[in-house]
């Protein structure tokens, strides 16, 4: 099926770890990793892009755009829309009327709110009334799923954007996302939303750690990639795409963002993360409500991977990788380093098509092996601490598993998220992992299933390459 050719007049920007190799000729980069081979002309049309000249009308450069989009190496740079089309907002509330009057004044457009059987309903009516928006009230709560997709039933423009209550809308926000659905292969966009800021350790905590702020470079968003979600805290989407995949799924109260952004990305075109319009999201008011969130969405994992299986894992890497580090971790390095050799050599022979083939191939299998033990250490941390911390009691696997446990979250202060002096930065953070954990566990056994337990492992180099190679003419 031909897709739709992204339109022209738009600019490009390179992926922050896009490389380019042979003059340009060979690019290396996107999410998952890919190869793409250009020629002459190819190479030469994508260095104008990267220098600022927008795409063409051409359908040959068109395609070669699309075919770049799609991997991630590239991402549009879009204008904000002078006359952006029109769009209804749908905003769920329970209980939360002072936050509602906060934001409906910011939001400029035909807004539906969305009473999930609140408590006081007499005040979200008043305050829903008071800034022109249409009320759509629940009789049984229904979760933050279920609310939109009665707000959906009253939308009726080409466009809906679900707002959550607790947040806070840039001015032009609107116009600036937008722009980015005159890609008619884009379905949905989504801001950066990061936590509003305070003065308090836990508002400085949530600042640097909210699990909804995905960053600030712009990404494809689907499983396995770099962005693999995005939060739809403030989330805009084609209202028959929403539709034809059956919108979000009432069974999930949390995880119901996750779910539907990978059926979209699945079943209707591109998601896009856009990180340039940022919205503030306000954080938890207690510490204890904050740890009760970290629990609620570690047991989504669980209902998540009942529906998407391995995609959902806790870690992800090769059985060469698994036996390096599992190596590493027993207290035989060098054993470690040696596999970890060998698969790296077996990839570069797979890696033919790259320029000084050995050096770039020994770069990217090095790369991945520091990024498994990375993942494995993250998961150990998050979702396997509860088997190994009683494995710290043996010497030999006590270091490791200190490691696992310490170093992600040191390494995040060591690389500048600082909320507070190291001691307290690393504990925090060890402990929100933990709490993930508590909760993919608590589930998992309540559930009688194990699936959001265990580790993805992928083919290893040595049969199959774990990047493509592709030949794009232009």
């Amino acid at each position: 099926m031909n897709r739709p050719l992204p339109p022209a007049g738009i600019g490009l920007v390179a992926d922050a770890g896009l490389r380019r190799l042979d003059a340009g000729r060979v690019l290396v980069g996107g999410s998952p990793l890919r190869i793409v081979k250009l020629s002459d002309a190819g190479a030469a049309v994508v260095d104008a892009w990267l220098g600022g000249t927008p795409l063409a009308a051409v359908k040959s450069a068109r395609g070669l755009a699309r075919r770049l989009l799609d991997t991630g190496m590239v991402h549009p740079v879009v204008s904000p829309a002078d006359r952006p089309p029109p769009v209804t907002v749908v905003v769920p509330a329970k209980d939360d009327a002072d936050d509602l009057a906060a934001l409906l004044p910011t939001i400029g457009f035909p807004t539906v709110v969305v009473d999930d059987a609140s408590d006081d309903a007499a005040s979200i009516e008043r305050v829903a009334t008071a800034h022109g928006a249409h009320l759509v009230r629940r009789a049984e709560n229904g979760g933050p799923g279920a609310a939109r997709m009665s707000g959906l039933d009253a939308v009726d423009t080409e466009f809906v954007v679900f707002v959550d209550a607790d947040v806070e809308l840039p001015a032009g926000w609107w116009h600036d996302l937008a722009s980015h659905f005159d890609d008619p292969e884009v379905v949905a966009v989504a801001p950066r939303v990061v936590s509003a800021p305070g003065p308090s350790l836990r508002e400085r905590y949530e600042s640097a750690h909210s699990p909804l702020d995905l960053g600030s470079q712009p990404a494809n968003v689907a499983p396995l990639r770099r962005v693999a979600y995005v939060p739809t805290a403030v989330f805009a989407v084609r209202a028959d795409a929403l539709r034809t995949i059956g919108g979000f799924d009432p069974e999930l109260r949390v995880g119901e963002d996750v779910d539907l952004v990978w059926r979209l990305a699945s079943e209707a075109g591109t998601v896009r993360y856009a990180p340039e319009v940022e919205a503030r999201h306000r954080p938890r008011a207690t510490w204890f409500a904050m740890a009760r969130q970290r629990i609620r969405y570690g047991g989504s994992a669980v209902d998540l991977a009942e529906r998407h299986g391995s995609l959902v894992a806790p870690a992800r890497c090769s059985r060469w990788s698994l036996a390096a580090w599992g190596a590493v971790a027993v207290g035989r390095p060098v054993f470690g380093a040696t596999i970890a050799a060998g698969s790296s050599s077996a990839l570069a022979r797979k890696l033919s098509a790259l320029p000084g083939p050995t050096g770039e191939a020994l770069r990217i299998a090095g790369w991945g092996h520091l990024q498994a033990g990375r993942g494995l250490a993250i998961a150990t941390s998050r979702v396997w601490w509860p088997l190994a911390l009683p494995l710290a009691r043996f010497r030999r696997i006590r270091p490791a598993v200190v490691v696992a446990m310490v170093g992600p979250a040191a390494w995040q202060w060591w690389t500048g998220v600082r909320p507070a002096g190291p001691v307290r930065s690393v504990a925090l953070r060890v402990a929100d992992d933990m709490l993930y954990g508590v909760g993919v566990w608590r589930r998992a056994i309540a559930r009688r299933s194990g699936r959001a337990l265990v580790p993805d492992l992928t083919e290893w180099p040595g049969r199959r390459a774990p990047v493509e190679t592709d030949t794009v003419a232009q």
